[in-house]
């Protein structure tokens, strides 16, 4: 027997049919539609891009403008030949690829649909969903041009609290949000935050 997980659902379909290779694009969408993070000509930063959903959407959106800057470990599963998308294979941890990636900001938008390989611990999956958000939030405090929105997704057990508060110290505004597009059984949310207010200077938290 099937899980719920295996079985294609209504976004699942709807993604096929609209040439996106995953159902998470309409996560994105619906986290924009709330948020408005996606606007004008911006520069977004895609960490853990693959299978290039996002990324796909976000270039569909911009319709050639602005730019997309995209890592991830694995390939992308589509091809990208748009003039504004950079893609790199590579791990967000590499300093080199910090590097290059810190190199072609300032960023309006830094977000992360990034996963871990879970293990079937809840714990320790959890753990791991975690260190990941916590890099995502260095390259937005490093990366971000002030007034610029972050999102990243994040497997829920306690962690969030904390996390929103340090969002809470840089951005206007921080909030957990999970979109309608999440499967009912899972245990993912997203946390969004707008409004940031820059570097950090001396002296501040």
């Amino acid at each position: 027997m099937k899980s719920s997980y295996e079985k294609p659902d209504f976004w699942s379909l709807k993604a096929k049919k609209e040439g996106y290779p995953a159902r998470s694009v309409y996560k994105l969408a619906e986290i924009d539609a709330k948020f408005h993070v996606v606007g004008g000509a911006p520069r977004v930063l895609d960490i853990g891009a693959a299978p290039g959903s996002w990324s796909l959407w976000l270039l569909r959106k911009l319709a050639g403008r602005g730019f997309i800057a995209a890592v991830d470990l694995q390939g992308l599963t589509i091809e990208l030949p748009f003039d504004n998308f950079h893609f790199i294979k590579g791990d967000l941890y590499d300093p080199a690829v910090r590097g290059e990636l810190q190199a072609l900001g300032p960023y309006n938008l830094v977000l992360s649909d990034a996963a871990p390989a879970t293990t079937g611990n809840r714990i320790v999956d959890q753990g791991a969903s975690e260190s990941i958000v916590e890099a995502v939030m260095d390259y937005a405090f490093s990366c971000l041009a002030p007034g610029g929105a972050f999102i990243a997704k994040i497997f829920q057990g306690g962690a969030e609290k904390a996390l929103l508060d340090a969002l809470r110290k840089r951005f206007s505004s921080a909030r957990g949000f999970k979109p309608e597009a999440c499967r009912s059984e899972s245990f993912e949310t997203y946390l969004v935050a707008t409004g940031f207010r820059g570097p950090a200077h001396s002296g501040q938290a």
